[in-house]
């Protein structure tokens, strides 16, 4: 049993126990899942000729004027028509950026923000219309974005590396 008083497990102090660690790194699965599926998901835009048209079968324009009576934001889907070629290309580059911040722990809590707004609007316009609503993965992404925008990412990232940085550089200001 642990962390009673700052005693840790097995007695010792400090905090080095195996429940302390996996409790310090137990969100980097969700870091790597979530950042590893926005690059991919970025990616397969990119890539799909068929999707960044603005129609056709498969293509972004198609889904937003199949989903935009039944979306819970039809203004939203609206803005998206007025050029989905466009609205594609932003989609696929803001997942491939959240993907690789989240990753690389770069701007970690700005990048789960990104993600989460993603989510969003990819829960009120293309899975809105899902019954029962939890068969729609947009929301539960939203949801699994929600600790790392909170947590940010404190370990494991660039901006803990650049944060000890400005620390270093900023004792030797005042020393």
């Amino acid at each position: 049993m642990g962390g009673v008083g700052g005693i840790g497990a097995g007695g010792r102090t400090g905090g080095g126990g195996w429940r302390d660690t996996a409790g310090r790194y137990a969100l980097l699965p969700l870091r790597l899942f979530l950042g590893v599926t926005f690059v991919y998901a970025g990616i397969d835009k990119l890539t799909d000729s068929a999707f960044l048209a603005d129609s056709g079968d498969g293509s972004v324009g198609a889904l937003m004027r199949q989903v935009r009576d039944s979306s819970a934001v039809p203004w939203l889907v609206d803005q998206a028509l007025k050029d989905p070629s466009g609205f594609g290309y932003a989609i696929a580059f803001g997942e491939l950026a959240v993907g690789l911040g989240t990753l690389a722990g770069l701007l970690a809590r700005l990048a789960a923000f990104g993600g989460a707004l993603i989510s969003l609007s990819l829960w009120l316009t293309i899975s809105w219309q899902a019954d029962p609503y939890y068969y729609g993965n947009d929301l539960a992404y939203l949801m699994a974005w929600l600790p790392l925008v909170l947590a940010g990412a404190p370990y494991l990232s660039l901006d803990v590396v650049l944060s000890k940085r400005r620390r270093r550089q900023g004792a030797q200001l005042f020393t």
